[in-house]
Parts: structure tokens; sequence; C-alpha cells
């Protein structure tokens, strides 16, 4: 590692142990959740078949893809021997032979990978598991008011935002403390690890989920007409359970790879920044900005539900604009005392004001206080067809608000850095990113209190606590619907900014390669730029641009069909003599099967999908062509992500807000409509669109990868085209798969289950 100061020592050590203490903070509140009373009886027995549920579904999940963890490991092992060492390895691993380095960066990569996914996995699962365990506490402590339920189970969700925090940070500082500059080559594989977790768990998590969802709101509430979450409706427990691997396990690892994602980008540039200016600041000054984060987070996290208010959105608004304020003050610092330049503080600012602009645009447009949702439940009085319409015209609107913020914040980047040169500004931009997830502790609290309180009110609901109590229950869930629907346009948000930073990260990475074989600096494509009016530029951009949606459509493909599946086996059992009584229960494991099922058939398949693409765009049409797909990829994925979440959002508010009493209520003909609203919003809200954002950052980190492979390889190579053939076949055998649902014959006439 180049010469450090004192100061810079103490630092990372430091970074390593706030790392620590946010793992520790997540025990304590871990303790102070599990002390808390679970509620009667007949609660227990109902929230024990979800916790089995959610257990076996996860279980299930990880033997199916452990066997690709490994190939990948190898995979990674081996890439770093297609090209010479970097020369920030050279720099590190000086005095050993390129032999040797690659050795150490081999192994290294592959460790990181494994670690990133584990990490991935470990705060999805492990999060999940607190939310099922927290959920029977929050419907128990709801008879001891809102304000006690609220801070219950928002401590419950920031339990995952520490151990994002906690595991993410320390990931990162030890492969700091080993690689030094030369760790960016490292967290690749880091942040592919956890980024394909993510993927997993959205993909898995999201069909689970909006499976189960469907089938029990399509039944249950429009055909039969009982309330949501009766215990005499088959698809209830799975409809619970996938609340949990889908909403906590999914967004936990997809918040966490973003969190590794924007490190692994804003270090690539750091490092860069370093080979030319010789200031480790460049590189160190992220870390510092993760630390304050955490610090942040924990004083503000702790401060929900602490006071007296009756309105449990305000709560949560003053914990996150408190950290928000400690987080800045610490950012000026840090600027002033060590960076000695302003710029570094105005890039992370940057991202906090685009957090809370995206906070507030997703707030108006699926909150049930503003006019979207009121119009769109409006629009329930004259049917489902009229307020799928005007849902469709929310989605809309809302994704242009979102595209200007995140242009205006990469603009401001721009401005921040003028003159610097491009390095700079991507670095600013990067920054930008860093900043946006400084409070992630805050987002995933927010978040994961969405499914809690949705658990707790669906356990409510069943064990037929008293009216008071359920009041309160259904407060925190609306809240909980908008602050999941915060939370996904953060999501959202964070990964296009962290996709365009691993996009500039893609362009230093082949400029440096390119200066080793020797091309002048001033012919490099960091210089020269991506000629989009080139043909086959545009082609990968086009290519690039129609991925999502074919991503999208398998996604949605699949949850329709296991939701057909899902709807005969509820129609099923309500005709059994005796359910709707009450004297007979109904068969909850079938459903859960189903949901389960279809899930794990998929993962695979689409997983294989979104990771062969960019090498075959790279390997037949070249590094150019290939930026222009990663360009097409970011601004597609980014409209239709959007657009999904925020339609499916917004029909999902306007649903309780008539269930609350307008319009006739629940059972009306206005009712119905908003259930068809929000069955079709489902898998667009939770499935497709949050799976976009897992997706977009494996296809970037993936090309990041094989991009310094494809500069040196020809296409006409004997290699290259083999495995670009190999790759091609791989992709339509999985694409066929998905859209058939196997490859198992089926009768003439038989349903695509």
């Amino acid at each position: 590692m180049p010469e450090i100061t004192t100061f810079e020592v103490v630092s990372i050590w430091g970074i390593l142990i706030i790392a620590i203490i946010a793992l520790i903070y997540a025990l304590i509140l871990r303790n102070q959740i599990i002390k808390e009373d679970k509620g009667p009886k007949e609660m227990q027995n109902i929230w024990e078949g979800i916790r089995r549920g959610a257990n076996a579904y996860l279980r299930k999940q990880f033997r199916s893809i452990l066997p690709l963890i490994v190939i990948l490991a190898v995979v990674l092992f081996l890439s770093v021997y297609f090209v010479p060492p970097s020369s920030a390895a050279l720099i590190r691993f000086k005095g050993m032979t390129n032999a040797e380095i690659n050795l150490i960066v081999g192994i290294g990569r592959a460790l990181a990978f494994v670690m990133g996914a584990f990490f991935s996995l470990a705060v999805g699962q492990l999060g999940m598991r607190m939310a099922v365990q927290g959920s029977v506490r929050v419907a128990a402590a709801s008879k001891k008011g809102l304000n006690y339920a609220l801070k219950l189970a928002y401590r419950d969700g920031t339990i995952t935002g520490m151990l994002t925090n906690g595991l993410g940070l320390l990931g990162c500082i030890i492969i700091f403390m080993i690689f030094g500059i030369d760790s960016p080559d490292v967290l690749l594989g880091f942040g592919l690890g956890g980024t394909l977790l993510a993927l997993f768990m959205r993909v898995g998590g999201g069909i689970y989920t909006k499976a189960a969802d469907v089938g029990a709101d399509l039944v249950g509430k429009v055909e039969v007409g009982v309330p949501e979450d009766d215990p005499r409706n088959a698809a209830v427990i799975a409809d619970l359970v996938g609340d949990n691997v889908g909403d906590c396990a999914g967004m936990a690892a997809d918040i966490f790879e973003s969190y590794e994602v924007t490190i692994v980008a804003a270090l690539i540039l750091g490092v860069a920044l370093y080979l030319s200016t010789k200031q480790i600041m460049w590189v160190l000054f992220p870390l510092l900005v993760r630390g304050i984060g955490v610090i942040s987070s924990i004083i503000g996290t702790y401060l929900v539900g602490v006071g007296k208010e009756k309105n449990a959105m305000t709560s949560i608004n003053r914990g996150f604009y408190v950290s928000a304020v400690i987080s800045v003050i610490g950012f000026a610092l840090i600027a002033i005392f060590y960076m000695h330049e302003w710029r570094s503080f105005f890039s992370v600012s940057a991202g906090i004001l685009l957090a809370l602009a995206l906070n507030e645009i997703t707030k108006y447009f699926t909150d049930t206080r503003y006019r979207p949702v009121k119009d769109i439940a409006s629009a329930s009085r004259t049917g489902a067809a009229t307020l799928i319409l005007r849902g469709l015209v929310v989605g809309y609107e809302a994704t242009v608000w979102q595209i200007l913020a995140i242009a205006g914040a990469i603009i401001a980047a721009v401005g921040i850095y003028w003159g610097q040169g491009f390095t700079f500004t991507l670095y600013g931009v990067a920054m930008t990113g860093i900043g946006m997830l400084t409070l992630t502790g805050n987002y995933l609290g927010m978040d994961s209190f969405g499914p809690i309180s949705d658990n707790a009110n669906g356990l409510g609901e069943m064990s037929n606590m008293d009216k008071e109590s359920r009041q309160n229950l259904a407060d925190l869930d609306a809240v909980g619907n908008t602050t999941k629907a915060i939370t996904k346009g953060v999501a959202i948000g964070s990964a296009v900014i962290a996709a365009v930073s691993l996009f500039g990260s893609f362009l230093t990475s082949i400029s440096l390669v390119q200066i080793q074989m020797g091309i002048p600096s001033n012919q490099t494509i960091l210089s020269k730029g991506i000629d989009v009016s080139s043909p086959i530029v545009f082609v990968g951009l086009l290519i690039g641009g129609a991925i999502p949606w074919l991503f999208s459509s398998l996604m949605i493909n699949a949850v329709a069909k296991a939701a057909g599946a899902m709807v005969e086996e509820v129609r099923r059992q309500f005709k059994i003599p005796g359910l709707m009584e009450g004297k007979v229960k109904p068969d909850y494991e079938k459903p859960v099967e189903i949901s389960t099922a279809a899930a794990q058939r998929e993962l695979i398949t689409l997983a294989t999908f979104v990771i062969l693409t960019p090498v075959v765009v790279g390997l037949v049409l070249g590094e150019e062509s290939l930026g222009g797909f990663l360009a097409g990829a970011i601004l597609s994925s980014q409209l239709l992500a959007v657009f999904m979440a925020t339609s499916g959002g917004a029909w999902d508010n306007s649903k309780k807000t008539i269930e609350d009493g307008i319009y006739g209520g629940k059972g009306s003909e206005a009712h119905k409509a908003s259930v068809v609203g929000d069955t079709v919003g489902d898998p667009l809200k939770d499935t497709a669109g949050p799976a976009l954002n897992p997706m977009m950052k494996v296809i970037n980190l993936v090309a990041l990868i094989i991009a310094p492979i494809i500069i040196r390889v020809s296409n006409t190579n004997p290699i290259s085209i083999t495995i670009g053939i190999l790759s091609i076949i791989a992709i339509m055998v999985s694409v066929m798969y998905s859209v058939q649902g196997g490859f198992k014959r089926k009768k003439v006439g038989e349903a695509n289950f």
C-alpha cells in the first residue's frame, strides 16, 4: 500500500470498528424484540405456520443456487489469467511475478465472490427470520398502543439495515486492508456475489409472493367475498410467507448489493485518480462516508417511536431527517479537515438530496393523502378498466419526474467537478451513489417495516383481536405500504446511479487496459467516448434497451402461470363442505408448495440469461457495442422499474383507501374493481420491477469483468466463437424453458401452469 498518514491508518481501523458496532447494534435490537410477548396461543399457531413456510422456502432456494455459486467462483478465479495484472496490482504486489500476482488476485476475487454471496444471503435470510419473529410480537404489542407497536416494528426492520451496513462495510474494509489500491480487482467478485444473490432473492421471492397474493385476492375477495387474510382462504398463509421472502429477504439483498456495488465503482474510480494524482484520499473517502452513515443511522433509527406522535409516518420521517443532518455534518468535517476541498462534500450531499427528492416524488404518487391515489380510488366507481387506466397514468407521470431528478443529480456531479477531467466527473457520480445509500439503515428499517406490519395486521385479522388493536395494526399497515413504495423508489434510483457509476468504471477499466497495450491515452475509450452514431454501437444500444422488457415478460409470465394454478387450488378448497362455516380448516400446505415450485423453477434460467447476454454482445460486437448495450439497459430498466413500482403501489393504496370506507367500502363494486387493479399491479411492483435493480447491476458487473478480456481477444478467435455460440444456445434454451414453464410435453388444451 502507498504511504499513508497516521490519520488514514486510524480511519481504516475505525471503519472496521464501526462495521462491528453495526453488527452489535443489530444483535441488541434482536434481543429487545425477542423479549417481547408473542400474544395468545391462537396467534402463535398461525405465526408458526408462516415461520415454517418461510424457512422451508429459503432452505430449498439455497440448495438450488449453491452449484451455480461454486461454478462462478471457479470462473472468476480463472478470469484473471486472460489478461496481465493491472497497474494497481503491479504497484500493490511490487517485486512479484505476473503469475504470482494473478494467483493472489484470482484467489482473492473467487473468495470475495463467495463472501459477497454469503453476506447477501445472510442479510436476506437473517433479516427475514427476524421479520417473521417480529410480526407476531408487533401484533401482540398493538394492545399497548400505536407508538409502542411502531417502535417495535421499526426496530425489527432496522436489524436488516444494520446487518447490511455491518456486513457490507466489513467485507469492503477487509478486502481494502489486504489488497490496498488493488482492492477493486477483488471487490468485483464481492460485488458480483452480492448482486447475483440479490437477483436470486428478487426473482424467487417476487414470484413466490405474487403467485400467492394474486390467487388469494382474486378468489377470496372478488369471487367469494371474504376479507383479506381470512383464515378460510387456503392461500392466506402462502401470501403471508411471500411478504417475508419477497419484501424482506428480497429487498434486503437488493439494497445490500447496491451498497456493495456503489463502493466497488467508487473505489475503481478512486484508484484511477490515485494513479494520476498519487493521493490515496480519493480511495479512502468513500469508506469514510460509509462509516459516518452507519453511526448516523444508528442514532436516527433509535428515535423512531419514542415520541407521542399520532402519525406513524411523522415519527419515521423524524428519524430519517435526524440521520440525514448528522451525515451531512460528518461529510463537512471530513471535507474540511481531511480532503481539504469541498467538491467531495457536495457530491455525497447531492446523493442525500436525490434520495430525499425520490422519497417525496414516490410519496406523492403512492400515498393515500395525495391526489394521484385519490383519483385512482375515484375511478373505481366506473369499473376496473378506468381504475387501471388511471393507475397507468400515474406510473407514466412518476417515471418522468424520477428520471429528471436522477438527471439533475448527474448534472450536479458534472458541475461540481467541471474542468477537472472526465474521471473526476465519473467519481462525482459514484460519490452521489455513495451519498444516496448513506442512510441504508433507515431505508431498510422503513422497507422491512412494511411486511412486518402487513404480517402483524394479518395475524390480528386471523386471530380476531379487539377493534382498537386491529385499528392500530391497520394504521401501521397503511403506512407500511407507503414506506415500501418509498424505499422501492430509492432502491431503483440508487440502482441507476450505481449502474451509471459502473458504466464509468467500465470505460475507465477499458482505458487502463488500452494504455497497458500501448495505445496513446488520447485514443482510449475514456478520451474518445462511445460513438452512438456507429451502427454497431447503436445495435448494442437497441439490444440493451430490449433486455429489461424480455426479463420483465419472463417474470410476469412466471407469476401468471403460478397464479393460475393457485386460483384453481383456492377455488377447489372453497368448495370443501364445512369450510365456509369454519367447521373445516383449509389445507395451507398445498398453496405453499405451488408458490415454492414456481419460484424455484425460474432461478437458474433467468440468471443464465442475465449473465450470458453481455458476454455474447461483447464477444460478437466488441467493447464499444457492449458500452452501448449497457447504456440501453440502464435507461430502459430505470423507466420500466419506476413505472411498474409506482403504478403497483398506487393501485394497492387506492384499494386500501376504499377499504377504509369510501365508495361503499369492503365488498362494494368499487372495492372489487380496486382489487382487480391491485392484482394487476402486484407482479409489477413486487416481482418484475424490483428484480430489474439487481438485473442491471449483474449485467454491468459481468461487462466490467469481461471487458479487459474482450479487448485482448479477437472476436474471430476460435475460443471466442465457441464461447459465443454456446452462450447463445444457453440463452435460447433458458428463455424457452421459462416461457414454456419447463420442457415437459403438455396435452392439447392443458393449462400452462
